[in-house]
């Protein structure tokens, strides 16, 4: 028999949620059963020795893979270097038991100030950068990557439905974007989907950072939606050269990537696609 505890703690939130939709069709309406990508928020803590936990964000995302998420956040703002600073990852005990799957605390093995770190309000599933407490915080620094490699152009090109292929939960929903990294020859390596494009990066980078397989140097991300600078900040920090995106690049993601030594591609489509920065790292005669 299960004890009270059981009883009463919180469902765990799923990647997808039922819901009745009204279909129309012409001058046709059904009603039929949908499903839809889960979007909850999630509140990042991190807590150091001898110290109280602190909230360092929210964000609005897909449940799944939140430690990865809340690690990966971590890694890509600035504010963890190492996963040997990482004691352990939970969720924590709140007052609203109906959130406990919806704020996860990190617990590092060293001091921690957030003060030079604060986010003023929660950030949207499509835009990180939202809320910062400055806009001279949004720069975080990291070095410039290194030469190499270099991508076949047919590669590039297949990305985009290797990544689409990939992606279980759009399956379903057809609501997620997705951050696939890939190697050279265009195998998938490892693949993340939420509701928001920078969450998908950053669970995807968590899962390497914990795995000890960072910097991505010899890595291509390909993504859906277009390409932020937030996007290109949080692939640099992870060392990755080149990033792909399905869609387009804004004026201040292509004057990063160009700063930062990463080969940006944009609107790859078919075998179609625009080189923004670094294109000696693109073959286009394989």
């Amino acid at each position: 028999m299960a004890n009270e505890a059981e009883r009463d703690a919180p469902e765990r939130p799923g990647t997808v949620t039922s819901a009745r939709v009204t279909a129309v069709r012409g001058n046709q309406a059904m009603e039929r059963a949908d499903r839809l990508a889960t979007e909850e928020p999630m509140e990042i803590q991190v807590r150091g020795p001898g110290r109280d936990a602190e909230s360092v964000a929210v964000t609005m995302r897909t449940p799944g893979h939140d430690f990865e998420l809340a690690v990966g956040f971590l890694f890509t703002e600035g504010l963890i270097h190492s996963a040997h600073q990482i004691d352990s990852v939970k969720y924590c005990d709140t007052d609203v038991p109906e959130q406990l799957y919806n704020v996860v605390t990190v617990i590092l093995t060293e001091a921690f100030d957030p003060g030079s770190f604060r986010r003023n309000f929660y950030a949207t599933s499509s835009c990180g950068v939202c809320g910062k407490a400055s806009i001279d915080q949004v720069q975080v620094s990291c070095a410039p990557i290194g030469p190499g490699p270099v991508v076949g152009a047919s590669v590039l090109s297949r990305l985009p439905d290797e990544l689409r292929k990939a992606q279980k939960v759009f399956d379903q929903t057809g609501g997620l974007h997705a951050t696939g990294l890939f190697d050279t020859r265009g195998a998938l390596l490892s693949l993340r989907e939420d509701v928001g494009r920078h969450n998908a990066l950053d669970k995807l980078v968590g899962h390497l950072f914990l795995g000890d397989r960072l910097p991505l140097s010899e890595g291509v991300l390909q993504v859906s939606g277009r390409v932020s600078f937030e996007i290109v900040q949080k692939a640099a920090m992870a060392g990755v050269p080149v990033v792909a995106a399905v869609s387009a690049p804004s004026s201040l993601a292509v004057s990063s990537a160009r700063e930062l030594g990463m080969t940006l591609v944009g609107f790859s489509r078919g075998d179609r696609f625009n080189v923004y920065t670094h294109e000696e790292r693109i073959d286009l005669s394989s």
